[in-house]
């Protein structure tokens, strides 16, 4: 018996330089604690904190938290093995979109995760065009 992995849809990214913990909870399906606990274990993750300890988010931490989320969530990784494959791959916003449309040979990846992966090519099309709206800036 296989365990059948669906692909959740998240909403697209508005074009916003920052974003509040509980925006980044919708933006990419994970309640806020779990978001929290992940700064803890991933280096790369460092939202700029202000007055109250209030943590606002990048547009390409963002990217990385969706890229958490799916490595943990969709392709089964544990925390150690999404650590471990974005430290290899840069673990920056570039990574995130390489790695989304099936780059990163070489590294094992769970079983679940070795068919085809499908990209929402029209999602991917409309994040990309937020990324350069934001670089524009």
């Amino acid at each position: 018996m296989t365990a059948t992995i669906e692909k959740v849809v998240l909403p697209p990214i508005p074009a916003k330089r920052y974003f509040t913990i509980g925006e980044v909870s919708e933006l990419c399906g994970v309640k806020p604690h779990v978001l929290r606990y992940w700064e803890q274990e991933f280096t790369q993750l460092r939202p700029v904190k202000r007055r109250g300890n209030r943590r606002y988010y990048q547009h390409h931490e963002v990217l990385l938290i969706r890229r958490i989320r799916e490595l943990l969530y969709e392709q089964g990784f544990t925390i150690n093995g999404a650590r471990n494959r974005l430290d290899s791959h840069g673990g920056g916003a570039h990574a995130a979109s390489a790695e989304m449309v099936g780059e990163g040979e070489g590294v094992a990846m769970p079983a679940a995760a070795t068919a085809t992966p499908t990209v929402d090519v029209e999602q991917l099309r409309k994040e990309l065009l937020q990324v350069i709206d934001l670089l524009g800036r």
